[in-house]
């Protein structure tokens, strides 16, 4: 196993490194004659990109994408859907002070562990550029799902130790940490950038939301709808924690205040409450699904810091580059296209790849 291909019914397969020519994707398992939204695309990607605000990384990319097969005369094919990303910005000569180094808090130590080589420029794969691969995959997903009701969206919900309390979804993309509470936003930001100033990095907590899924996704052991997407979220490099619904706060309750009472709905049973997050038993409830991802300080921080390099000998050395103090703004659409792939690959195996062509 390669750890590189994700998904089941509905494969998704990146590849490329983060200072290399390019990354990309390939999708295999795309229904026929979906209408592809290149406008819809390029949205998703606007909203990853590095350089959007003073917030995050100033690295210059625009990740344009090139679909390079399964589309003709504006709608999917039903064969591998293969998309491109040219890295244009990359200043490898920044990491030459750390090829031999192990940086705490990344990926170089378990890497040359595991292949005995590593890719220093930037991380290689286990940089986060490659979630550009994440969004574009995520887009298609949307351009599946959207149609047939099932919306997903994300907002930052803590910052350090700042908590948001109010959703106001349209204030999600009005401001640049994408907090969901227009009495805190300001807060985050100057928490963020106060990091920055420092030359540091601080943690957030991120929110996605699934509204319209249909009762009945997910398998009843080893492939929970619920262990899915807590897969899908830890596979993200930042991830170090995922909740579902009401998730440890849960704990601190009572049976009979964490169970959700089914009522009558219009379209069938539904719970008064949702303290459960959309998913009992591993398998959706028609609820909204609620899951919340704890994402780390950025590992990359110009502070001086203390490491052993290749040799086993102790130094100390400062990361250059650009690098994000808080990964929460860019994180969100990240979140978002996972829960769709999730969801899509469900969708396929439950009803078939024909059932859901255009």
């Amino acid at each position: 196993m390669s750890g590189n291909t994700f998904g089941t019914a509905f494969k998704v397969t990146t590849f490329g490194e983060s200072h290399g020519p390019g990354i990309g994707v390939v999708l295999d398992g795309v229904p026929p004659r979906i209408p592809f939204d290149q406008d819809r695309l390029d949205r998703e990607m606007d909203r990853r990109r590095p350089g959007q605000s003073k917030l995050v990384t100033q690295r210059q990319e625009g990740d344009q994408v090139e679909v390079l097969s399964g589309v003709f005369e504006g709608r999917t094919t039903g064969a591998p859907l293969a998309m491109l990303i040219r890295n244009s910005d990359q200043r490898s000569k920044d990491y030459g002070n750390i090829k031999d180094l192990f940086r705490p808090g990344h990926a170089d130590f378990t890497y040359d562990a595991k292949y005995g080589f590593r890719d220093y420029r930037g991380g290689g794969r286990s940089s986060g550029r490659e979630t550009a691969c994440r969004v574009a995959a995520g887009a298609v997903a949307a351009m599946i799902l959207e149609p047939r009701g099932i919306d997903v969206w994300a907002f930052t919900h803590q910052v350090a130790d700042i908590i948001g309390h109010a959703v106001d979804r349209g204030f999600i993309e009005q401001n640049p940490v994408r907090c969901a509470d227009p009495d805190v936003a300001d807060q985050m930001s100057a928490a963020i950038e106060a990091a920055r100033k420092d030359g540091d990095s601080v943690g957030a907590v991120v929110c996605i939301q699934a509204d319209g899924v249909p009762a009945g996704l997910g398998e009843p052991c080893f492939e929970k709808l619920d262990a899915l997407l807590a897969s899908a979220l830890m596979g993200i490099g930042t991830v170090k924690g995922v909740e579902v619904g009401n998730g440890f706060a849960a704990t601190a309750l009572r049976g009979s205040e964490n169970n959700d009472s089914f009522v009558p709905g219009d379209d069938g049973p539904r719970t008064a409450t949702n303290n459960h997050g959309g998913i009992l038993g591993g398998i959706s409830t028609g609820m909204p699904i609620i899951l919340r991802c704890a994402i780390k300080p950025t590992s990359s921080i110009v502070m001086e810091q203390q490491t052993v390099d290749t040799h086993g000998q102790a130094v100390s050395f400062q990361t250059h580059g650009r690098h994000d103090p808080c990964i929460a703004p860019r994180f969100v659409p990240v979140a978002e296209a996972m829960v769709r792939l999730v969801l899509l690959d469900l969708m396929i195996r439950q009803s078939g790849l024909i059932a859901l062509s255009g």
